[in-house]
């Protein structure tokens, strides 16, 4: 088994780090930038950074704000939010990020990824596909999660893999924040059917919980947000915790 992943996420809203549950009711979690050099020195093997309404809003990703965050941390830096062109990229990369997350940009624009794996390469765009279950098919939803669309999950999955996306990051909208576990079914299934990894998102309130997704939902990557943010699970803690289950962790 390859070393896993754990991957804070800073979601962000008017310069401060939100949370909430089922992508509502968001509550204000600190400083970004505290948060991420924390992260990094608590060990993070990653951190993904994502502007939530940039999109909803119609504006583009607090460039600054990355700057401020990059400078801080140690460790490859996604981020997200209000990116839908190639020349939306250049002031991120330029500012600090490794890679960068689409949503909402690509299921209006599927050929975007295309463009921005040929520019940048696959290992550098990200595809966040946020999915809640409607009548038993897992419907992926935009712009922050207002939005239901017609695309389905796995095959949404495949498409933007065959388009150069070089990694997966699935959140279910119906875990979100509920500290209830990740959706291990479906990230079974992304696992099954995709060659690239796939990162697990929504629903870890428990270090059992990362370790399902793991060794059962055979995740490459595991990311949370609030259970971090509020202290109720520390990095280093949790590593010990999965590499006592035999769940490779850099330590």
């Amino acid at each position: 088994m390859l070393t896993r992943r754990i991957i804070p996420c800073l979601d962000i809203k008017d310069g401060r780090t939100v949370k909430g549950v089922n992508f509502v009711q968001l509550r204000d979690a600190g400083d970004p930038v505290e948060l991420a050099a924390t992260y990094a020195n608590q060990g993070a093997d990653e951190l993904v950074f994502l502007d939530i309404s940039a999109t909803t809003e119609n504006r583009k990703t607090l460039t600054e704000l990355v700057k401020k965050v990059a400078a801080r941390i140690n460790i490859p830096f996604t981020v997200g939010g209000g990116i839908s062109s190639i020349k939306d990229v250049t002031p991120l990369l330029e500012a600090g990020a490794d890679k960068v997350s689409l949503n909402s940009s690509a299921v209006k624009n599927p050929e975007l990824i295309d463009e921005l794996a040929k520019e940048f390469g696959s290992q550098f765009v990200v595809l966040a596909l946020d999915a809640r279950k409607i009548d038993n098919q897992w419907i992926i939803h935009t712009h922050g999660g207002r939005y239901a669309t017609e695309k389905k999950l796995f095959s949404w999955a495949k498409d933007v893999q065959n388009r150069g996306a070089g990694e997966i990051l699935f959140t279910s909208m119906d875990h979100d924040g509920t500290q209830s576990g990740f959706a291990i079914d479906p990230l079974q299934k992304l696992n099954q059917l995709l060659s690239i990894p796939v990162i697990a998102s929504g629903g870890a309130g428990h270090p059992v919980h990362f370790a399902d997704a793991f060794l059962t939902g055979k995740a490459d990557a595991a990311l949370a947000a609030s259970v971090f943010h509020f202290g109720e699970i520390r990095i280093p803690e949790l590593k010990l915790f999965l590499k006592t289950n035999q769940i490779p962790v850099r330590l």
